[in-house]
């Protein structure tokens, strides 16, 4: 019997079987790929650390892991095609040296699996699925896995679901999902660019997405570049010389001539939100409770923020299963929670929406923010992590 399991090792569920393990609580982690192999979501995608989250991983002694160091965010700039102004947020603003950093997911999960490797009480299922349940046994959880060698039937306290926006855990409790597709494909690489990147991030806003440079330590741009997904398939056509002729248009030349683009990945911009987040002993976190579009960079934050509230709220306890622990963890995520979304999704909605009418409102928004400081320290607590009940590892202190 494990008091704690967790489906799924990638960013959130890993990060979390770390948190545990820091608050004294023991749990296993299920994992789809073998020794020595890494989930698919740690590839060569560019994840935005909020200032929280930068916080959290080093008190957890994640980021001391990495063998390169991130890439610091002093400055974000947003614009939109075809519309006036502009909005710029400074980290020097609010006496902070940056607002995050730029981490590789392929070298965070390099230094997730070093530090997950320390941890001498962490039960690994791997290679194993999530098979199903087999209902509730004295106060746990009976969980089928499937592995090499068959079935295997396991059981818990807590399950916690942490298996992506598809999450078999969660159509496995019958919990519904409210899905949203915007349309648009996200073309994601490496980029170089005449000019290093000085620690300014770039997000430029069209009818088709977002286009966004993001200053990783090593020279070189993360790239998000957003197309209609109709487009997508021409767009993948394009060999480097011309892709990045198209992203230098759709961007233009605030960072200079791009020079050279990397192998790009592609992925569906969609917004998958979980009806409930919690269950008879079993809850749901990061992109299993809400799958958000990744303007504005709040995917990760937002779901790492779910894993340590629920590591704070059941820590210490004798069943962490118990329905009073759910309860409250579902009441301290409530506000971020629905603020980050309404966030993503409005912003995602509004500036992608090609509607005259709407120019000189964006616009008008733009030039409030630029120049209102009481908006702009509202954006900019959001953009370092800090919305509703903060985990107290996001404010670098102990939980």
């Amino acid at each position: 019997m494990h008091p704690v399991l967790i489906v799924g090792g990638g960013l959130v569920g890993a990060s979390l079987a770390i948190a545990l393990d820091r608050a004294g609580v023991d749990a296993a982690l299920v994992e789809a790929t073998p020794p020595g192999s890494m989930p698919a979501v740690f590839d060569e995608r560019n994840l935005s650390f909020a200032e929280a989250t930068v916080n959290a991983l080093t008190v957890l002694g994640v980021l001391q892991k990495l063998r390169a160091p991130g890439g610091p965010i002093r400055e974000i700039h947003v614009s939109r095609a075809g519309d006036f102004g502009r909005a710029k947020l400074a980290a020097a603003d609010y006496a902070r040296e940056a607002f995050g950093q730029v981490v590789v997911a392929r070298d965070f999960g390099e230094a997730l699996e070093v530090r997950l490797a320390e941890l001498p009480r962490l039960v690994r299922y791997r290679p194993m699925r999530f098979a199903g349940f087999d209902g509730i046994e004295d106060g746990c959880r009976v969980v089928r896995l499937d592995g090499p060698d068959g079935e295997t039937r396991v059981r818990a306290r807590l399950v916690v679901g942490a298996d992506g926006a598809d999450s078999a855990v969660r159509q496995a409790l019958g919990i519904g999902a409210d899905v949203h597709d915007y349309a648009q494909i996200l073309f994601i690489a490496r980029l170089r660019a005449a000019r290093a990147p000085d620690g300014r991030a770039f997000e430029r806003l069209t009818d088709a997405g977002p286009t966004a440079l993001l200053p990783r330590g090593d020279r070189h741009y993360g790239l998000v570049h957003g197309v209609a997904s109709d487009e997508a398939e021409m767009v993948a056509a394009l060999d480097d010389a011309a892709f990045l002729a198209r992203v230098q248009q759709t961007f233009g030349w605030r960072a200079g001539r791009f020079l050279a683009v990397g192998p790009r990945s592609r992925h569906a911009a969609r917004r998958v939100v979980a009806e409930r987040v919690v269950d008879t002993r079993a809850v749901l976190v990061g992109n299993a409770a809400q799958s958000l579009h990744p303007i504005g960079a709040q995917g990760f934050n937002l779901g790492l923020r779910d894993a340590l509230t629920l590591a704070e709220c059941i820590a210490g306890a004798a069943d962490p299963g118990a329905p009073e622990l759910l309860e409250r963890h579902a009441a301290r995520r409530l506000d971020d929670r629905t603020r980050t979304l309404a966030f993503s999704d409005g912003l995602a909605r509004v500036t992608s929406n090609s509607a005259r009418l709407l120019r000189p409102l964006r616009s008008l928004g733009l030039l409030a923010i630029d120049r209102d400081s009481a908006l702009q320290a509202m954006l900019a607590g959001g953009a370092m992590g800090y919305r509703g009940d903060v985990p107290a590892l996001c404010r670098g202190a102990a939980a």
